[in-house]
């Protein structure tokens, strides 16, 4: 399976899980916390931050419907146009943002959803493009952005094989080669039922390319089960408070839930080991107190043939392992063996 880099990182099987934090408009179109959101993202041990790079005119319409979890979480007057346009932050906003990413020593990266953006971002340096599940049809941009020649990060949410293809052959197509793709359940929130962990796998086999999960779920479980089965990187939306006004807040990590999930990231990648089944070295130690060894019974005199009902299984360790009970039935003690004593072999002698 091939790796992907962006910036100083590497993606892929036998790395690190590379973990974005998503603050996407979750800045309310001010830049203050637009940019605690970095730092806060910075302290929780994330790779990157991530933010949504957008011009309300060319995205959507003014008559454009909110989707229905907008409804329940904005103001329900406010057309999808206006509550876009009021996330909005300009180029000015964006140059700080990234300026300051730079100085935390975090990753800046961004989605844009729109050609002028992807100029924007381009001139900004930003060292990888995501590209968002809802526009994995929207083959004009994909191939704009695939022209920049940069690393590409594209989630699936609301897809189809085939439409993933699609998107696939455009971006190839431009001779971009670092690409991972990120299962994902486009809900505000995700149902657990719904998330399919297991369609990362598909992907991985479908496309023989990274795979990693963006996740939309309440909580931190899913994305660190993800890592579990093999998600080379996470996305995953925060916020600096879940009670602030806005469509993704109530669907968001709060500031030490995300410093949670790195922490529990970090400790499955540590756990997962190297696959070979062998003992540890405190495992050694332990297993000559844990485990048993083949015991007397009762007092055996010198010479006596051993039988069955003269010996136990019993802890510590030290004699020979309870697996050899049958040779030592019928064996002839060398000497005398006491009671509750470990039995070894140089305290027999095997007739058979």
């Amino acid at each position: 399976m091939m790796k992907v880099k962006i910036a100083n990182r590497l993606i892929g099987e036998g790395e690190p899980c590379f973990i974005v934090a998503e603050a996407g408009v979750n800045h309310n179109g001010k830049i203050n916390l637009a940019k605690k959101l970095i730092d806060v993202a910075k302290d929780a041990g994330v790779d990157a931050v991530k933010f949504q790079k957008f011009k309300a005119e060319n995205v959507v319409t003014r008559k454009a419907p909110k989707a229905k979890y907008q409804q329940e979480t904005t103001d329900t007057k406010e057309s999808q146009f206006d509550m876009i346009k009021r996330l909005e932050l300009s180029v000015g906003i964006f140059e700080q943002l990234a300026l300051r990413a730079h100085k935390r020593g975090i990753i800046f990266l961004s989605t844009p959803f729109d050609n002028e953006s992807v100029d924007i971002l381009d001139v900004l340096g930003v060292p990888a493009f995501k590209i968002a599940s809802g526009e994995i049809t929207n083959l004009p941009l994909i191939r704009y952005i695939a022209k920049r020649g940069k690393p590409v990060i594209l989630s699936t949410g609301m897809s189809s094989l085939g439409e993933v293809s699609e998107a696939l052959q455009v971006i190839q197509g431009e001779g971009v080669k670092d690409i991972v793709l990120l299962h994902c359940v486009t809900a505000y929130p995700a149902k657990v039922e719904d998330v399919n962990l297991k369609a990362m796998e598909t992907l991985r086999h479908a496309f023989r390319l990274p795979v990693g999960l963006s996740d939309h779920t309440l909580g931190i479980n899913i994305p660190v089960a993800a890592v579990a089965l093999g998600a080379c990187l996470i996305e995953k939306h925060f916020t600096l408070d879940k009670s602030l006004p806005g469509p993704d807040h109530q669907a968001s990590l709060e500031p030490e839930e995300l410093k949670q999930m790195t922490k529990a990231i970090r400790e499955v990648e540590k756990a997962m080991g190297d696959g070979n089944k062998i003992p540890k070295e405190e495992e050694r130690q332990i297993r000559k107190v844990a485990r048993r060894s083949i015991v007397a019974t009762v007092n055996i005199p010198k010479g006596t043939i051993i039988t069955e009902a003269m010996l136990a299984a019993k802890r510590p360790a030290t004699g020979l392992e309870p697996k050899y009970m049958n040779k030592v039935i019928g064996a002839v003690a060398r000497r005398r063996i006491q009671q509750d004593e470990p039995i070894t072999m140089n305290r027999l002698e095997i007739t058979r």
